[in-house]
């Protein structure tokens, strides 16, 4: 398909969708009685968000310039976004859709919830329980990362949540109060730990399309890292990893091996029989395009400046990235843009098969076990036990790397220590940690750069950058590189009311508290 008619499909689909009602307003009268046990466990099919947050994360991240005005801008939701600015702009990646699809998943997962209990809460429905529990833990979650400040023991008081919705909606229109960040996580928390027992691989056809226990586990390891209860994210991530994680880990060497050219690596990528995936979904959005060679999306990137000082081409602890990765990226000539494929283009899901309409879909490795190794690394440094933490990132370099270097404290010690810290103009991968919690200066600051630097390169596309950015306090810059020159044109400090993304406009006009600005 031509770049044009790319173009043209994308503006008839953004014109076309509207996704962003706010679905805590709707009453759930036209769903299906849940009066059988088949009924529950289908309808949690529809308990997961089909959005993804993608796009949101990764362009309000460091993982993103601008390329200048060389390029067009491909339409005003990329440049509001980018530019960190309150947008209310509609289409598939937006922040009202991924609102709106949270909380109908959140919907559907308290419509099974009731209907369990109206039948007596059977052993028999334990499993879809459980699951029901984690997706509504899942969705709220994903809804605080990008509406809410980072937790942390310093604001959970007073820093404004989003609404927890534990209740089918019974009335129209209703008030809902946003509460604080603490009392969201502190409901996440009951609901994982509620559902957590309950979850039962045996009710599923295709296990990896639902919170089966390992992706409950890594859900909740995760979690548990951002919630800075570390013993917890290392238990649960041990649940999936076991002791020696080496043969849990994706196989980025057979991998790397593959074709960049369609869709040959993305579709291995997120493969169901690749042990590394643990939870996959499928969303709505055209990240996939923005992850392709499109001339039509090229001024706001992950570009070489980025990859060659910052990310998947830099030098690090284990040698020069250009020569030792498994896994490289696609560096296009034609367009500034350096990319994992990770994602396939789009799978076309036609609301009119004989016109050729319908929505773009992605398929996204949620969770899966090189994030939770990363995860279970940096757990193991906050609690200062390096040794541990040294063999999950010695597993990383193995499994992603041709480099033959046996990690040591020393040896982090040194390349980080020894690296200059990142300026716009300068750039590096160790950016200046200012975290609500204490970082102690020497082995434990080095080890966390360390670990970030390879989590930021293995999670590429994948949004997570963005909650590294809020939970240290990592200032982000707006860039623009443009004839090797970089300008900064915007700043983004550890305080910046801006690091939580304005809530939908639908929301506010009903009175709900908007994030300040």
């Amino acid at each position: 398909m031509s770049n044009k008619h790319i173009l043209a499909l994308l503006a008839f689909l953004t014109l076309t969708f509207t996704s962003c009602n706010d679905f805590l307003d709707e009453l759930p009268d036209n769903r299906t009685e849940l009066d059988t046990e088949e009924k529950i466990t289908k309808i949690l099919t529809t308990a997961y968000p089909t959005t993804s947050w993608n796009f949101l994360a990764e362009y309000y991240s460091d993982n993103t310039d601008d390329n200048g005005d060389k390029y067009s801008i491909f339409d005003r939701l990329t440049s509001e976004v980018y530019a960190w600015q309150d947008s209310y702009e509609s289409g598939n990646d937006c922040a009202g859709t991924l609102w709106s699809y949270c909380y109908s998943a959140v919907s559907t997962a308290n419509a099974a919830l009731e209907a369990i209990e109206k039948m007596g809460n059977p052993p028999t429905l334990n499993a879809q329980r459980g699951e029901a529990l984690m997706c509504r833990a899942y969705s709220h979650f994903v809804l605080s990362y990008i509406f809410c400040h980072a937790w942390s023991e310093k604001n959970a008081n007073t820093a404004l949540g989003i609404p927890y919705a534990t209740r089918l909606e019974t009335t129209v229109s209703p008030h809902y109060e946003r509460g604080t960040i603490g009392e969201v996580y502190a409901r996440i928390a009951q609901d994982i730990e509620e559902g957590l027992p309950l979850i039962d691989d045996n009710i599923y056809s295709v296990p990896k399309y639902h919170f089966n226990k390992k992706a409950a586990y890594a859900f909740a390891a995760r979690f548990y890292l951002y919630y800075r209860q570390y013993d917890k994210a290392i238990k649960y991530a041990n649940m999936v990893l076991g002791d020696d994680a080496t043969y849990t880990v994706r196989d980025w060497e057979t991998l790397g091996k593959l074709s960049l050219n369609d869709d040959v690596q993305p579709n291995t990528y997120v493969d169901a029989s690749d042990k590394a995936n643990l939870l996959l979904k499928t969303a709505r959005s055209f990240w996939g395009l923005y992850n392709g060679p499109l001339t039509v999306t090229c001024r706001y990137t992950h570009n070489v400046t980025i990859a060659k000082n910052e990310t998947c081409m830099s030098e690090g602890v284990w040698g020069d990235s250009n020569e030792l990765m498994k896994f490289t990226a696609a560096n296009y000539t034609s367009v500034p843009k350096v990319i994992y494929r990770k994602f396939p283009f789009f799978y076309m899901e036609y609301t009119d098969p004989t016109q050729g309409i319908g929505y773009y879909n992605i398929v996204e490795s949620v969770f899966n076990t090189d994030e939770t190794l990363m995860v279970r690394a940096e757990a193991y440094a906050m609690l200062k036990q390096y040794d541990k933490a040294l063999a999950d990132m010695q597993v990383w370099v193995k499994a992603f790397t041709k480099s033959d270097v046996q990690l040591s404290t020393d040896l982090v010690n040194k390349f980080y220590g020894e690296m200059a810290y990142y300026t716009p103009t300068s750039p590096t991968p160790k950016k200046q940690l200012n975290p609500d919690f204490t970082v102690e200066t020497g082995t434990q600051e080095n080890m966390i750069h360390f670990i970030l630097h390879a989590r930021r390169i293995v999670t590429l596309h994948e949004g997570l950058r963005w909650g590294d950015i809020k939970r240290y306090g990592i200032t982000v810059h707006r860039r623009v590189v443009q004839n090797k020159v970089i300008t900064v044109t915007d700043t983004m400090e550890p305080n910046d009311p801006r690091r939580a993304i304005q809530i939908p406009k639908t929301s506010i006009e009903t009175g709900m508290t908007p994030n300040p600005r």
